[in-house]
């Protein structure tokens, strides 16, 4: 296909589909782009456990893109629209109306929902997710002061809700089955202290899971492993992960195995079908990697497909990056800090700005940084480049990271 011919449909208007179409125009594609939402319009999802949950923020403040964006590029917006069906051999998507938009490469960016697992009363109203801007505004009217809130998993989406729900003046509870959460993430020392900062914020913190959930005119109760009573709440919330959404590439025929299966250029078992974001699985030869649930991972994923799509040079592959914001405190992370062998702590773990490397082999493999966006920017070049970097180095807060960068 070239830049000037064909028609092309993204379907899901998350980071993912975003970055696929503003990477096709601003590869030179000339082509027919229609980009198809179920929501209002594309926004984004980081700030619904933050500043929009927390009401700092409305849902325009958190659009992808302004609406004249769309027109200024010549993309079609279908919004509060469902996609049916991928119809592969006809060539085009079908709307639940029943009609079909024709289309030589289809895109499907579609996500997941929040997972809900199989605890009994878990169809509760009072037990909420978030994964959604609907699922943000209905726990937002809960999460009024004095609210007893719990919350169930202590991961990033879990961790974020707490914070905000204790900023709100809400009673929060925060239960999870692992004493320490993403560690694989950011080492167990940062991990650690990241996980204490809840309790230094009144929040209770339980290492346990959560049996049965069932409403009562107090409330709801929540019956917690290895505690004797029910905890009774106003709201549950449950950061437990998501399930990606599978369906439309399974009634396609396509390859799906916990994710739809793609090859590193995002292409599915389907040469007419590309997938995107956090419901894709890149076969590498016979092995198939986890899904990346983060929002950079989704938008190298959306230039990647169209550079497949424009038969042009990928980007360049670095490191992986997320962040995230709980108890006024930034945090990011690169690299894999779980293949580490040693740690050092640059400042003091705590301290007002700090980071920690991770290394191995006189190498950096992975950084966290807490309020020190630029110390994970600087790591990233070190892993990118394999640079030997000497420890005592690294840790001293003198030396500038620049220098460490030119040898």
């Amino acid at each position: 296909m070239t830049a000037g011919i064909g028609r092309i449909v993204v379907v899901g208007g998350g980071i993912a589909g975003l970055s696929t179409i503003g990477a096709l125009r601003a590869g030179g594609y000339e082509g027919e782009l229609t980009l198809v939402d179920a929501g209002e319009f594309p926004y984004d999802r980081p700030p619904l456990s933050k500043a929009y949950l927390a009401g700092t923020k409305d849902l325009k403040q958190i659009a992808l893109r302004p609406a004249e964006w769309y027109d200024d590029n010549a993309i079609r917006l279908r919004t509060l629209t469902t996609v049916a069906a991928v119809r592969v051999a006809e060539g085009g998507v079908e709307f639940a109306d029943g009609t079909v938009l024709p289309a030589d490469r289809v895109v499907i960016a579609t996500g997941g929902q929040a997972a809900r697992p199989p605890i009994p009363g878990v169809d509760s109203c009072r037990v909420h997710v978030l994964r959604t801007s609907d699922d943000a505004d209905r726990l937002r009217d809960a999460l009024i002061p004095g609210a007893r809130v719990l919350v169930v998993g202590a991961g990033l989406i879990g961790a974020e809700v707490a914070s905000t729900a204790v900023d709100l003046g809400c009673e929060v509870v925060l239960v999870d089955r692992v004493p320490v959460p993403i560690v694989s993430g950011v080492g167990r020392d940062v991990a650690a202290w990241l996980h204490g900062l809840h309790t230094s914020r009144g929040i209770t913190t339980i290492v346990a899971g959560v049996e049965s959930f069932s409403e009562t005119g107090a409330g709801i109760d929540a019956v917690i492993s290895g505690e004797t009573a029910p905890r009774t709440f106003d709201a549950v919330v449950l950061g437990v992960g998501m399930v990606p959404d599978t369906a439309l590439a399974e009634a396609a025929g396509l390859e799906v195995g916990g994710g739809i299966v793609v090859d590193p250029s995002q292409v599915t078992s389907n040469p007419a079908v590309l997938a995107v974001g956090d419901l894709t699985r890149v076969r590498y030869g016979d092995v198939l990697a986890p899904r990346a649930e983060h929002w950079e991972a989704a938008q190298h994923d959306g230039q990647r497909a169209a550079a497949t799509i424009l038969e042009t040079a990928p980007p360049a592959v670095s490191a992986p990056w997320f962040w995230t914001d709980r108890h006024n405190r930034h945090v990011e992370a690169v690299g894999r800090m779980a293949d580490a062998d040693l740690t050092v702590v640059r400042g003091v773990l705590g301290g007002p700005a700090f980071s920690a490397f991770g290394m191995r082999g006189g190498r950096v493999v992975g950084a966290v940084s807490v309020d020190d966006s630029t110390a994970v920017r600087a790591a990233r070049r070190m892993i990118d480049r394999a640079l030997d970097i000497d420890p005592q180095r690294l840790a001293d807060t003198a030396t500038d990271l620049r220098k460490l960068l030119c040898g």
